[in-house]
């Protein structure tokens, strides 16, 4: 695929807590009656502090939540790999969809935070050239220019040498993968993630603007002569490293975020003054609503027409990414999180402050965060209909009037969205947001 992604890459990379403050006066003797009467219990103030720790709590539900969703998706990818079968494909990859679940609501986190987006990149990197990892269909392939890991092949070569550099890739450990991604100074050279796993489940997808996702056989992890396009064996070793990397990976970011620690990034956060991280919070929901969802995954490949931009590419899961982004900046505000195992994790949060100093900007933000979900629900809704689903890729191609109006109509309640939150952060005494606009104009 052509290259055009804003997220961070490399580093690799565990959470959970909760904080609510409410606290009751003691009643008070009246001077004017030998008896005590007591007066309605009043609930504290909550302070930026109450605030932000609850935000570290989410930060850490949220992303065990993905770790636990990971793990589910490793195991079935075992399952899958001891017995390759099409129902066991199949199962491999609704865990994967699952897994997009959770871990698409952390990548609020990502903006304001280094501590996650120099960690992102190892496993949500996007677009990628695939052929980096494993064959592909030369005919139509696109992929950056000039990159010359675009076709290595990781899978059929036990040795590449890409830009110059040799290595020996005979053995195909998480490790490795790891060193692999960005070789040859390419950022569409991703070999670990969740996007290199959808496609070592899915395949290329050959369907352009047409309905229909990649159609991999089962087959291709087959033993002996079912093997279908080689190397079967190998493939199955780097599909079995990059989702144990994932584990890893997400086990390391969880604990950042756990409470207990002295040393993780949590305590650092918590130990920040409230101001510095209140702007954390409103410049990863600003950053992400504008810059990231409505810019680079949805104008760019609604204006260029290009299905090579799309975020979920070999899927069409695009649209539940999307959503699901959505909803992680939405948590942020109201500081409730929907658990996997359908819990809710709510406390202190930005809208109960608003709420305090300006009634009427939380009343028509959090319309707006209603607004921009019912946008993204109609995305949804179009790509799962039962009669003629039309998935993200299809919205954006050329002629597509209907499609078209469905994405803009996202991006504009998005960045509609994204002018509130300027000011709430304003009404809480952040003057100058500046979220993250990735170089795009609305």
């Amino acid at each position: 695929m052509a290259l055009l992604s804003n997220a961070s890459r490399f580093p690799l990379a565990l959470a959970i807590s909760a904080t609510l403050l409410t606290a009751c006066s003691n009643g008070e003797e009246t001077a004017s009656t030998s008896s005590s009467t007591e007066e309605p219990a009043a609930a504290e103030a909550i302070t930026k502090s109450d605030v932000v720790e609850h935000y570290a709590d989410l930060a850490h539900a949220n992303f065990e939540d993905a770790l636990t969703a990971a793990q589910s998706l490793d195991s079935t990818v075992d399952t899958f790999l001891e017995s390759p079968t099409e129902e066991n494909l199949q199962k491999a990859k609704q865990a994967w969809l699952a897994s997009r679940v959770p871990y698409q609501q952390t990548e609020v986190f990502r903006f304001g935070n280094a501590v996650v987006d120099d960690w992102e990149g190892q496993l949500n990197a996007w677009p990628l050239d695939e052929g980096l990892i494993d064959y592909v269909k030369e005919d139509g392939y696109q992929y950056e220019l000039g990159n010359e890991g675009a076709t290595a092949n990781i899978i059929a070569s036990p040795e590449i040498n890409i830009g110059g550099t040799t290595v020996d890739a005979s053995s195909l450990t998480p490790e490795l993968l790891a060193e692999l991604n960005e070789i040859g100074g390419s950022e569409a050279n991703v070999a670990t993630g969740y996007h290199a796993i959808e496609f070592l489940l899915w395949g290329q997808d050959l369907h352009g603007f047409d309905r229909g996702a990649g159609q991999r056989p089962a087959t291709d992890y087959a033993q002996g002569e079912e093997c279908t396009h080689g190397n079967c064996d190998r493939r199955a070793a780097y599909l079995d490293a990059a989702t144990d990397l994932l584990i890893t990976d997400l086990e390391w970011m969880v604990a950042q975020w756990a409470p207990g620690q002295e040393d993780n990034y949590r305590s650092q956060l918590l130990a920040e003054a409230p101001d510095a991280a209140i702007q954390k919070m409103f410049f990863g929901m600003g950053s992400l609503s504008l810059g990231e969802l409505a810019g680079e995954r949805m104008k760019v490949a609604l204006e260029a027409n290009s299905y090579e931009d799309e975020h979920d590419c070999f899927s069409d899961n695009t649209h539940n990414s999307h959503y699901y982004n959505g909803q992680g900046v939405a948590n942020i505000y109201s500081g409730s999180y929907t658990r996997i195992d359908g819990s809710e994790l709510t406390g202190p949060s930005l809208s109960d402050m608003v709420a305090e100093l300006n009634p009427e900007l939380d009343e028509t933000l959090s319309q707006q965060f209603e607004d921009s979900m019912d946008a993204l629900q109609t995305m949804k809704s179009s790509a799962e209909a039962e009669s003629e689903p039309m998935k993200f890729d299809m919205m954006i191609a050329p002629g597509n009037e209907k499609g078209a109006k469905i994405v803009n109509g996202a991006i504009m309640a998005l960045v509609a969205q994204t002018g509130s939150i300027e000011q709430a952060a304003r009404e809480l005494g952040i003057d100058s947001l500046k979220p993250d606009d990735a170089g795009h104009t609305f």
